[in-house]
Parts: structure tokens; sequence; C-alpha cells
């Protein structure tokens, strides 16, 4: 019989397995469990396959709790809601005092403070933790974000500095963040950020091939130039490489052939409804949502188009007589975009800040920047400007007003509003660089029409 190992994890769909795997890796035995007792063996293979590391799977939750050395730490990584209080019920049974729970997944914040407050009750720890990264990042080490328990975070740092990214200069992308679920609201508004990035990506896309008629070529060789200066981040670079793929079921490249409509996970709407909550303005990360749900009509957007086809627009900017200047609009877009970037993140900040201090978390956003550095779906080389941003100056009120950072927007708000006119000029709606612009241009503005508003209401 194996002696007791050092942590267990509960829930072995595609992350669950890839983080086990890394944890074994950095020499730390770990016991498995899943109800779908397939997933269990599956895992346990893998592992055997990936070097005979320290896997151990059971097929009940009383022997799956039972192999772990006391005080116990289990990690869950679940879909949210229901499946992780039925999976706290099962598992906390066989539980001791002073044992240790882990939620791993995208949990709505508030439900991770009603677990800690229930599991402090019986007399069991417990930590939200957000996981950055995707599979990849969990496997070869991913963005941790801590929050609730301090002594439950001292129960596993060891581990979590091993598994995490480790980035140059940087450290490991994990820190303690705070109490109650501060690392599972963080986790959320991570992915809001991530939506509005997603979307300004699209829009600098959509304008390049509409307004420029860049085709993938050019566009894979635009993303990947783009790739080696300010704009470096890891949805640029896989950006250029999707410019690159090819449809293996038929002629021509994928991204032109795959459907243009998407979905949204949970975390992009909390994001938005909190801003609207605390009343903090993230016009950018909104847009992103707009437009998902847009999307989403595909059959009505086809309709429309036929009745708007024969009507002209603007001032018809990409006429078939008309010459554009492929390498201005290039490097226009690219100011565009990281000056749209900035306001994002700008936001998504904003909103962390104005959430800490209304639950007095005291969350550290230079911090923040920095373990979101590495093998995390927002990292992006100018997160090591926002640290040291806020390093300079804690008390910040905002991003574009940082020394470095203004002067930035300054330098590329005319390219900024070049490429605003020519999207609405040529009918391409661009609603996240837009956003971004009017939140910029709003909040650099001494005197607002607010004053008209006032008199009015």
């Amino acid at each position: 019989m194996a002696p007791p190992t050092r942590i267990g994890l509960a829930g072995l769909a595609v992350m669950g397995q890839n983080l086990a795997l890394n944890i074994a890796e950095k020499g730390f035995p770990i016991s498995v469990y899943n109800r779908t007792t397939s997933k269990v063996d599956e895992t346990v293979e893998r592992a055997k396959q990936e070097g005979d590391l320290p896997v151990y799977g059971f097929h009940d939750p009383q022997s799956f709790v039972r192999s772990i050395q006391k005080p116990r730490v289990i990690i869950m990584l679940l879909k949210g809601g229901a499946p992780v209080d039925q999976t706290i019920k099962t598992i906390s049974a066989y539980m001791d005092k002073g044992d240790c729970i882990i939620d791993g997944g995208n949990e709505w914040y508030e439900n991770t403070e009603r677990r800690e407050e229930e599991m402090s009750g019986l007399g069991f720890l417990y930590l939200g933790m957000g996981v950055s990264g995707g599979e990849e990042g969990a496997r070869r080490g991913t963005a941790l974000i801590p929050g609730g328990s301090f002594e439950a975070y001292k129960y596993i740092e060891d581990i979590l500095l091993k598994v995490a990214a480790q980035v140059p200069d940087g450290g490991p992308c994990v820190t303690y963040i705070g109490k109650g679920g501060s690392g599972n609201f963080v986790k959320m508004v991570h992915n809001g950020i991530a939506y509005g990035d997603m979307q300004l990506i699209a829009e600098a896309y959509d304008v390049l091939k509409s307004v420029g008629n860049l085709t993938n070529q050019e566009l894979r060789s635009v993303f990947s130039e783009w790739n080696k200066g300010e704009l470096s981040s890891f949805l640029i670079e896989i950006t250029a490489d999707i410019f690159g793929i090819m449809d293996d079921k038929g002629d021509g490249y994928l991204v032109d052939k795959v459907l243009d409509k998407t979905g949204m996970k949970g975390t992009g709407k909390w994001t938005v409804q909190q801003a609207a909550e605390l009343s903090v303005a993230a016009p950018t990360i909104a847009a992103s949502l707009d437009s998902r749900f847009l999307s989403g009509l595909k059959e009505e957007r086809v309709k429309a188009a036929k009745i708007f086809k024969s009507v002209e627009f603007g001032d018809n900017l990409i006429e078939s007589d008309q010459t554009v200047d492929k390498a201005k609009l290039v490097d226009d877009v690219r100011q565009a975009l990281y000056a749209s970037r900035i306001c994002s993140y700008a936001q998504g900040m904003n909103l962390i800040r104005a959430k800490s201090m209304e639950k007095g978390w005291e969350l550290k956003l230079g911090e923040l920047a920095r373990i979101w550095k590495g093998h995390c779906i927002i990292r992006a080389v100018f997160l090591d400007r926002i640290e040291k941003a806020y390093d300079r100056n804690p008390k910040l009120a905002n991003l574009v007003v940082d020394p470095e950072f203004a002067e930035e927007m300054m330098e590329r708000q005319s390219a900024w509003r070049r490429v605003v006119c020519a999207a609405i000029n040529s009918g391409i709606a661009t609603p996240g660089m837009s956003s971004s612009l009017a939140y910029f241009d709003t909040y650099r503005r001494e005197r607002l029409p607010a004053n008209f508003e006032n008199l009015t209401s």
C-alpha cells in the first residue's frame, strides 16, 4: 500500500488532469478522484505514460480522502455552482478538523465566501483559487490567484510556488491575494479583461481585412511583427498563428470557414454586472459582451444584410477605385490597438480596486499584474509596466494618467482617431476601440455635459 500522498484533487476534466500531472511532476505525490471512474483510470494511465508520475487514483470518496496525509488538502476543479456544493458534501464527510478544501474553478465570489463560512463552522479551512492559462498552463505552469483563508494558503504554498508559471525577474506567478472571495473575484475580472482584449484584436483584424484588404498571409506577417514589440502577448501570438492554419477539410484558410458566432462564459457577464453595481465605468469590456450577443444573432444578421445590401454607407472609403495605404493603416491600427488595450486593463484594475475597498480585501494591483505575466490568457509585455506603475503609485487613480502611459496615449491618439473614423466611414463596427476612445476622451475632460443631465432630470 502506497504511503499517504501530499495532496488530493477532485474533478478530472482536462484542467484537472493537467494540474494533477503538473503537481506530480514537481515531486508531490497526489491522489485523484472523479465521480466518473473512467476519468480516474485515464489520469493514472497518462501519469504512467508521461514519466511514471506519482499519481494515485481512487474510485470512491472515502478511500480518496483517507489516502492523503494530514492535515489534508484537496483541490476541486469543477463547474461552479451545484457540482461544487455536492462534491464538498461528499468528501467532507470523511475529512477531519483542520483539513482544507480549495476550489480552483470559475466560481461566483459570494459562493466562495458562503462556503468558507460554512466550512469554518465545521472546523475546515477553505480557499477559492483562480487558475488561468488553460490546459497547457495547468500542465506546464499556470497563473494562480488564491484568496480566502491565509492559513489554508500556507498549507499549500510550497506546492503552488512550484506549480505556478515561472517568469524571469518576476518569480512564480502566484501570491496570496486576500481574504474572502477575492481570488475568485480577481479571476472573474481577469476573464473580463480577456473578453475586452479579444474583442479589440478581432476589430484590428476586421479593419485590416475589410478596409485595408490585407490577405491572411499579410495578416499573419503583421501580427507576428506586432508580437515582437509593445503588443507582444499570448493573444497576439496565437492570432498570428491562426492566420496560417489551412482548412484540412477543403481549400483555403480555416479562419475564413469558421462560423462568425460565439458564446460566452458567466465570468464576462458577472464582470459587467459588478461594474454597474460598483459604478465603475467598463465600456470596453461591456462592448465585448454586446458584440458576442450580436454575433449570436446569425440568422437575423443574414436577413439584415440582404435588406441593407444596396445601401451606401458613409464616404465609401473601400470603393474599388480607391487605394488604401496599407503600411500607414497597419501602423495606425497598431497604435489604436495598444491605446485601446490600456483602457481595457485600466477598467479592469479600477473594478478590482473598487471591490477591494468595498470588502476590505486590501488587494495590491501591482502584484496582480506581476502574477498575470506568465502562462495566463491576458499575459502581455506591458504587464511589467503596469506592475511598475502601481509600484510607483499604489493610489494611482487610473492607468491612463500614469506618466509613462499618459505620454503613450497622447502619442497614439491621432492614429486611434483615424482608425475609428475609417471604420465608421467604411461601415465597419469597432465597438471596443470606439468605447475605449470615448472612455479616454471622457476621462480626460475637465467638464462634461452632465450639468445638462442634472438640470433635466
